[in-house]
């Protein structure tokens, strides 16, 4: 499993009708076994209007947390925060979650770009 060492947990930004959303970090790189917090910040409040996603390379997005309620994932996924700051938790970080992860404000609609 050294081969993950090298792989990415990449977050993006873009303007939504709400405002904009700003993720941090940019890249991540973790090492297996690892536990990673990834930040969501709205430029608006939003309640708890916030979707996480997940895009693995050639597939579409999947849905990870609509409204910081679970969608069917691991339990190693943890969603929390309201109105403006959030954060996707990946606890005991496991060689498939290397992929790229969105949030989402709920009223942006379903467009995703990189």
């Amino acid at each position: 499993m050294e081969w993950f060492k090298n792989k990415h947990i990449q977050v993006l930004e873009w303007p939504s009708q709400t405002g904009v959303v700003t993720q941090s970090p940019t890249v991540k790189s973790v090492r297996l076994g690892e536990t990673v917090y990834l930040s969501c910040t709205a430029s608006k409040g939003v309640d708890d209007d916030l979707s996480w996603y997940l895009q693995k390379p050639g597939q579409s997005p999947q849905l990870l947390f609509y409204k910081i309620s679970q969608h069917g994932i691991p339990a190693r996924f943890s969603g929390s925060g309201s109105e403006r700051d959030f954060t996707l938790t990946i606890s005991g970080v496991q060689a498939e979650d290397a992929a790229v992860y969105y949030c989402q404000s709920y009223h942006s609609g379903n467009v995703f770009t990189q």
